[in-house]
């Protein structure tokens, strides 16, 4: 028994040049690309283990020139004793600690595969010792997804825990992960199958699955905030998956404001996993108490150093087209302002581009829009405001003397008004161009511009009453101006005026502008329009 033990210690160790370049022979057929391994190990404790250190992947012809794709700390396997020719050895399990995957930028993927395309695989039949692995165990991965763009760091996923079982050398194989996700910073979960590897397309290489992804912090991306968690499926290739999930933010909010609302979604995408290129079609999405639909993409542009419109940095840009059809202006207003009370009230249909370019901007700087709205039932949360629209409406009714008890609370219903028109953001700054707003009584043409900070605003147009100015005034004073009634008729209109909104939310400015009124001459009876 010592005589066999000496002997099998000396084949072991005779074997394990054998072994060790039969296993880089593997990888290198595997992968197309240059290996080299430091140290490898055998012994027969409870059947054959074996152990390597320092293991190194390169894409072909590059190992002298540029740092390795792949780097293995070390791994560890176990084998039955019995071998039978011709057949390959059975590995159950395969361990490995300390996987470092390094893949350059997209153009330059494809230097995994070390053959022209279409080129068969080297045949390995001829080979003593082949292996067969059933599952495969790692832990303490690391991911990096290199970039070609100058200054920007690389993406790097941190793999907790990776299982992969039923592997094999030409067909799928299932995975169970436990990773770190890069932007935003968050734990995701996932299982499914992957392979097998397209080697002349690795893009072309199929993958389908679940995943679970969980306190994903928001802040990672600059001037947006709240905790997101989401779950899905996904099927098809790398460079084309059909991605279906649900997301649910209890907290969004734009960091520059501070207001948060509950954001819930469910999409279906199109993914190019390899640049990170997002189809969205669509996103059913409820902000607070508000339904919008979206459509879009988000897509990877290369930065421009000096085009026609100026230097621009690369990224990810958001283009989307939504629609809200069932939602409350408080809600948006809300989100993009300081104050936790809205300016208005009501409810909101709109149809609006949204874009965001890349740039180390916050989002609220860089968001554009442009769109079209319908706001019905407002109400302005001023208490000053909306008594200067409760006069307006019953002074173009004719009802002068509903005023004052309109301004103590003695009336019915409160006056509510509609509102339409056109609108720009850009800048943090909201231009309408055209707004109609009406209230019982009284027509406003406005346009102008309600800037962020300071709820600044800033609009002129005109007012347009049902009743005259006599009408409007009432009692004894009504008919000393009833001579000046057709000075302000105009078009159809009892009374029409030039007016101003200027002032902030807190403390508007709502009046008369006589200055235009100077610029303007009256319409006569008779008179052409």
């Amino acid at each position: 028994m010592a005589v066999a033990t000496v002997v099998v210690s000396i084949l072991l160790h005779r074997a394990e040049p054998f072994v060790r370049a039969r296993i880089v022979e593997e990888l290198e057929q595997h992968f197309h690309a240059h290996v080299e391994l430091d140290s490898f190990h055998m012994s027969l404790a409870n059947g054959l283990w074996a152990e390597g250190k320092g293991l190194r992947i390169w894409p072909p012809g590059q190992a002298a020139a540029s740092a390795p794709i792949i780097r293995l700390a070390e791994f560890r396997f176990h084998g039955p004793l019995h071998y039978a020719p011709g057949r390959p050895l059975h590995i159950s399990l395969v361990e490995l600690k300390g996987l470092d995957v390094d893949l350059p930028p997209g153009a330059r993927f494809n230097h995994l595969s070390g053959r022209a395309p279409g080129a068969g695989r080297p045949n390995a039949g001829a080979a003593l010792l082949e292996f067969q692995v059933d599952n495969i165990e790692c832990t303490g991965a690391r991911l990096t997804l290199e970039t070609d763009k100058p200054g920007k760091l690389p993406l790097i996923f941190v793999i907790e825990r990776l299982q992969d079982t039923g592997v094999s050398r030409e067909g799928a194989m299932g995975f169970q992960a436990e990773l770190t996700n890069p932007r935003p910073v968050g734990i995701i979960y996932t299982k499914g199958s992957f392979g097998p590897w397209v080697v002349d397309d690795p893009r072309a290489t199929p993958i389908t699955g679940e995943y679970r992804f969980e306190h994903a912090d928001l802040s990672s991306f600059k001037g947006i905030a709240g905790i997101l968690s989401s779950t899905g499926s996904y099927h098809g290739v790398l460079r084309d998956l059909t991605v279906d999930g649900e997301t649910d933010t209890p907290d969004f909010r734009l960091t520059h404001f501070g207001n948060a609302l509950p954001l819930r979604t469910r999409f279906h995408a199109t993914v190019d996993a390899t640049n990170g290129n997002t189809r969205l079609d669509p996103v059913d999405a409820t902000l607070g108490h508000s339904h919008l639909i979206a459509r879009g993409e988000v897509v990877h542009v290369a930065p421009v150093q000096d085009g026609a419109n100026g230097a621009r940095p690369g990224g990810h840009q958001i283009n989307l087209n939504v629609k809200v059809d069932r939602g409350r202006i408080e809600d948006f207003l809300r989100l993009a302002g300081n104050s936790a009370t809205p300016l208005l009230t009501g409810a909101l249909t709109m149809n609006t581009t949204l874009d965001i370019p890349p740039g180390p901007a916050p989002v609220h700087q860089r968001l554009q829009m442009k769109g079209s709205f319908m706001l019905d039932g407002a109400q302005f949360t001023s208490r000053k405001m909306q008594d200067r629209i409760n006069e307006l409406s019953l002074r173009g009714q004719g009802k002068p003397g509903d005023v004052k008890n309109a301004q103590t609370g003695q009336t019915g219903s409160p006056i509510q008004s509609t509102m339409q028109g056109s609108f720009q953001i850009a800048n943090g700054v909201v231009t309408l161009p055209s707004i109609e707003y009406t209230v019982p009584g009284a027509q406003i043409h406005l346009k102008g511009k309600y800037g962020e900070q300071g709820d600044a605003l800033n609009f002129t147009g005109t007012a347009r009453m049902q009743a005259t100015v006599s009408q409007m005034v009432g009692g004894w004073k009504g008919l000393l101006l009833k001579p000046l009634d057709r000075y302000f008729e105009k078009g159809g209109a009892g009374t029409e005026v030039p007016i101003h909104i200027g002032g902030t939310r807190e403390n508007p400015d709502f009046g008369i502008d006589f200055d235009r009124m100077k610029t303007t001459s009256p319409q006569r009876p008779g008179e052409p329009q």
